[in-house]
């Protein structure tokens, strides 16, 4: 997911600079809900790690 995320926001400032708005909004847009997305799964983890739930990857 990490990986996704500095790619969508290379693609962004890429996009930005070059005067694409449209494709940087767009790149910005998704960056933001994988971010998001990224942070829920982490708390989750944090929280079942707290509680002493082994968790199986």
């Amino acid at each position: 997911m990490l990986n996704l995320l500095i790619i969508l926001v290379v693609i962004a400032l890429i996009a930005g600079a070059l005067g694409f708005t449209g494709i940087a909004a767009g790149a910005a847009t998704l960056a933001k809900i994988v971010f998001a997305l990224m942070l829920i799964g982490i708390v989750i983890l944090l929280i079942l790690a707290f509680m002493g739930v082994a968790v199986i990857f």
